[in-house]
C-alpha cells in the first residue's frame, strides 16, 4: 500500500468528506437456511477467484502519451479527427491530450463508483434478509475495497491526472445509499451502476490495448464485476416476479428510468472539456451526436437492458423510456447469468474495423 501520489484527486468545494444519512433496518437471519444454491455457488466462486493488488506489476512504466504517439506512427495519429469527427480538427498533440483526459475522467468515475459500491455492499450485508446473500455481499465488500485501492493508485501514482466525482453519478450514489429498501440498493448498485461499469470496462480494455497495467487491472476487475452483477440478478429475480405489488413495482420503474438518465449524463464528460478550456456546450453536443461516442454510450447499457428484462422490469413504461433513448436493441442479448461479459455493439466494431483498414493496413501495404 506504499506508493507516491503524484497527483492527489481533486477535493470538491464541499470538503474531503460527504455524509449521507441513511435510515435502514439491520436484519439478523437466525434461520441460516442457506437454500439458494446459485447464490452460494457465486460465493464460492468469489472466494476461489480472490486476488491481491500486490500481484500487479506496479513497476511498469505507464505513458499514455507514448502509447498514443506509437499509434500515430502506424497511421493512428488522426484517430480523433477521422474516427470521432470532432467539431474542429485537432493537431496530434491535442488528440493525445484529449485522449489522456478522457481516459483519466473515465478511470476517476470508475474509482468513485467503486467507493459507492463499497458502501452499498456493506449496507446490503446489514439489510438483506437471507444469510447466503449476506455471505456473498461480505465477499463483494472486500472486492470493492480492492478495486478502490488499485484505481486510486493507478490514477495518482501512474496516470498523474484525475477528476472528481461527476455530479450525476454522485446524485445516483447518494440515492442508492439513502434508500431504506434493500432491493433498491441491489437494483441501483448491482444492476444499474455495476452493469454499466462492466460494459464500460470492456470498452476501456479495447481502447487501451497498448497499456499492460490497465489491461491487467481491468481484466481482474471485470472478472469480479461479472459475479457482482449476476448476484444482483439472482437476488432480485424471484422478488420482483412473485412478491411485489403493482404499486411497489411502479416505484422501481421510476427509479430505473431516473437512474438511466443520470448514467447517460455521466458519460458526456463536460468536466473534461471545461478543464481543457474548450467550448463545453459545443463539445458536449458532439459527445451526444457523433456515431462513435453514441455507440460507446449505447454499449454501456448492453447488460443493463437484458438484466432488467430478466427481472421483469422492462415493463411498458420502462420500454417507452428506453425506446426514446434507443436502448431496446439490447433486450434480446444474454443477461449476466447466461453470459457474464458484455459484447460491443456491431456498429461500434464496424467503425473501428473500418478505421484500422483505412489507416493502419494501408501504410503497411505500401
Amino acid at each position: 500500500m506504499k506508493y507516491t501520489q503524484h497527483n492527489p484527486l481533486p477535493i470538491p468545494e464541499s470538503g474531503a468528506h460527504a455524509k449521507v444519512r441513511a435510515t435502514i433496518d439491520t436484519v439478523f437471519d437466525w434461520e441460516y437456511a442457506l437454500r439458494e444454491q446459485g447464490m452460494l455457488a457465486l460465493y464460492e466462486k468469489g472466494k476461489a477467484q480472490n486476488w491481491n493488488a500486490t500481484e500487479l506489476d506496479w513497476d511498469v512504466d505507464v505513458s499514455i502519451e507514448r502509447m498514443m504517439a506509437d499509434r500515430a506512427a502506424v497511421g493512428g495519429g488522426n484517430l480523433m479527427n477521422q474516427l470521432l469527427n470532432p467539431p474542429k480538427e485537432l493537431p496530434q498533440d491535442e488528440v493525445i491530450r484529449l485522449n489522456l483526459h478522457m481516459n483519466a475522467f473515465m478511470l476517476s468515475q470508475f474509482l468513485h463508483g467503486e467507493q459507492g459500491a463499497l458502501l452499498a455492499t456493506a449496507k446490503i450485508v446489514q439489510t438483506v434478509p437471507d444469510e447466503e446473500s449476506k455471505f456473498y455481499a461480505a465477499s463483494q465488500t472486500m472486492d470493492e475495497a480492492r478495486h478502490v485501492e488499485v484505481y486510486h493508485r493507478y490514477l495518482t501514482e501512474k496516470l498523474g491526472i484525475s477528476y472528481g466525482v461527476n455530479p450525476s453519478l454522485q446524485t445516483l450514489l447518494d440515492q442508492i445509499i439513502e434508500d431504506s429498501r434493500w432491493d433498491v440498493t441491489f437494483l441501483g448498485m448491482q444492476i444499474m451502476v455495476e452493469g454499466l461499469a462492466l460494459a464500460a470496462f470492456g470498452m476501456q480494455r479495447m481502447m487501451m490495448a497498448g497499456e499492460p497495467l490497465i489491461q491487467d487491472i481491468t481484466t481482474r476487475i471485470m472478472q469480479d464485476e461479472s459475479r457482482h452483477v449476476a448476484f444482483g440478478v439472482v437476488s432480485l429475480e424471484k422478488l420482483y416476479a412473485e412478491e411485489m405489488s403493482a404499486a411497489e413495482l411502479r416505484e422501481r420503474e421510476d427509479f430505473v428510468i431516473e437512474a438511466t438518465h443520470l448514467l447517460r449524463e455521466r458519460l458526456l464528460m463536460e468536466q473534461v472539456f471545461e478543464r481543457l478550456g474548450w467550448d463545453v456546450k459545443l463539445w458536449t453536443e458532439w459527445a451526444q451526436e457523433t456515431p462513435f461516442m453514441r455507440g460507446f454510450r449505447q454499449m454501456t447499457f448492453s447488460k443493463i437492458v437484458p438484466n432488467l428484462k430478466r427481472l421483469g422490469l422492462l415493463t411498458p413504461r420502462v420500454r417507452e423510456a428506453y425506446a426514446k433513448m434507443d436502448l431496446l436493441r439490447f433486450e434480446n442479448l444474454k443477461d449476466s447469468v447466461e453470459e457474464p461479459e458484455p459484447q460491443p455493439p456491431q456498429e461500434l466494431v464496424q467503425l473501428l474495423m473500418q478505421f484500422l483498414q483505412e489507416n493502419v493496413a494501408t501504410p503497411a501495404a505500401s
